[in-house]
């Protein structure tokens, strides 16, 4: 897709930048905590847990770290009450989003969202008029010298997953949600070390901009919902069109 490994670069660069800062090991700590809170704090019993802690390895977040995420999860450790929104919004140029908040304040996050939105050329969407366009399922990502497509397929896909994609320098694999733990430690078992696994909102048709002040536009909403602290995830429907990929360094 047109200007597509450009965009990716441009977020694995951000998640580079993240994870040096730090806000990369918070946010992993918290999906470790609703794992925990959700379905218990024993790894063996608790996919989307162990999940968790395997992305959390992955970016290597320490032990202690993850260690204390779960027993806020389980109530082990006092921590301030958490709570998964998923918002829809529309960015510039009619992009769709999905933003994904864990937060111990609704009304707080739901107004700072509101007014990231409004001062970035965003707005709030009506519930459901946005995640139609999107579909749930487990991201994994590797290096390109990690495997050859051939083997990673054979592996992946007899592990139950339902897709392989070229992002440039990574390759990227698909799974049913229910699934992508057992794909992942399939990969684990044959050498293959994921740089992270995830549960996304993978839209289902895009919107290619080729407008370089909307694409800057949009760069910039994304970077900013992003950066929020309450923050976990943020999905959008858009690539950018290779005629202005590279202006946007």
């Amino acid at each position: 897709m047109a200007g597509h490994n450009k965009w990716s670069k441009i977020k694995r660069g951000k998640a580079i930048v993240d994870a040096k800062r730090g806000n990369a090991f918070s946010k992993l700590a918290k999906e470790i905590t609703l794992a925990a809170k959700a379905g218990g704090g024993i790894p063996d019993m608790n996919a989307r847990l162990r999940s968790a802690i395997a992305a959390a390895k992955a970016a290597n977040v320490p032990n202690d770290n993850i260690d204390r995420a779960i027993k806020k999860g389980t109530g082990e450790l006092a921590s301030a009450a958490l709570e998964e929104i998923l918002y829809e919004a529309y960015g510039p140029g009619g992009v769709a989003m999905m933003i994904e908040i864990v937060t111990d304040n609704r009304n707080r996050s739901a107004n700072d969202i509101r007014v990231l939105l409004s001062k970035n050329n965003g707005t709030f969407a009506d519930s459901g008029s946005v995640a139609y366009m999107f579909q749930r399922l487990g991201e994994i990502r590797l290096d390109k010298a990690a495997a050859t497509e051939d083997r990673l397929m054979e592996i992946a896909l007899e592990a139950g997953a339902d897709d392989i994609a070229d992002s440039g320098d990574e390759w990227i694999v698909y799974t049913p949600t229910e699934r992508l733990f057992q794909v992942a430690s399939a990969l684990r078992e044959n050498h293959l070390s994921p740089n992270g696994q995830n549960l996304i909102y993978q839209p289902q048709t895009l919107v290619t901009v080729s407008d370089l002040e909307t694409a800057k536009s949009l760069i910039r909403l994304y970077d900013v919902l992003d950066d929020y602290d309450d923050s976990q995830h943020i999905h959008a429907n858009f690539e950018i069109d290779d005629s202005i990929a590279d202006q946007l360094d």
